[in-house]
This record gives C-alpha cells, structure tokens and sequence, in this order.
C-alpha cells in the first residue's frame, strides 16, 4: 500500500531574523533570482522575496539547506505571491510587459 504525503504550507520552513536593520538571516531559500548592492530578489518557500536597501552583500549562502545571511542597511523586504519565472528575462522588461 503507497502512502502520499501531500506537502502543506505548514510543512514548509521559513525564518526571517532582522537584527538592527543591518543583518538580515533567511531559512526556507530555493534560490537567488537577481542582486546588486542595492536589491536582491529570492525565491523562497513562500514566493518571491524583494529586499531592498543599500551595501546589500550575501556574506553567507548555502544553498543546499536554503540559509542566506545579507548585511547592509535594510530598507525593506517584500514577499510577492508567486514564484518568480525563471527565463533570461529582465527584471525590467518583466515590469514593463
């Protein structure tokens, strides 16, 4: 007899920790969409995160267990609903469409 375990959004792990809106550590990272200095956009567990600030660095990404840790100054993070598509398009062109 098969058993199928259907994965929940319960099932799924996330942490976001901001400390002194200069070092802000994420679990629950399927991968790195785009960044710069200034943005760095993530698709996790629970969509498409936006992080924008200034002096933005990823001083640590393991990417097997989804654990990044960005410092900078953090001026704001956003989670969009979907995950982000995963063509060569900019993501400029992808605003202006």
């Amino acid at each position: 007899m098969e058993v199928k375990k259907d994965i929940k959004l319960d099932d799924k792990k996330s942490n976001l920790n901001l400390d002194s809106r200069r070092k802000l550590s994420l679990t629950g990272v399927a991968e790195v969409i785009n960044f710069n200095d200034k943005q760095i956009t993530l698709n996790t567990n629970f969509g498409v995160l936006n992080i924008k600030g200034e002096d933005l660095k990823m001083t640590k990404l393991d990417v097997q267990n989804g654990d990044i840790v960005i410092i900078g100054k953090i001026n704001s993070f956003v989670y969009s609903g979907g995950e982000a598509r995963k063509d060569n398009e900019s993501i400029l062109s992808k605003l202006f469409k």
